[in-house]
């Protein structure tokens, strides 16, 4: 569920900002390409979740 969840909220915040900067920039709108990128920034966050250590960090004294 929580790919799903990511790939969600990665695609919709993608492509509105890919739709506000293709508006600001007065090109067109290429909804695939949002998509695409949405892809690569979840595959992205995942690896950097697995990356991260679930446990926290032993104290030093």
């Amino acid at each position: 569920m929580q790919f799903i969840g990511t790939f969600f909220w990665s695609a919709l915040l993608i492509s509105l900002l890919n739709y506000v900067v293709s508006a600001v920039q007065n090109v067109e709108f290429n909804f695939t390409l949002g998509l695409i990128l949405s892809l690569v920034v979840s595959v992205f966050i995942f690896i950097i979740g697995s990356i991260i250590p679930d446990s926290p960090a032993p104290e030093k004294h």
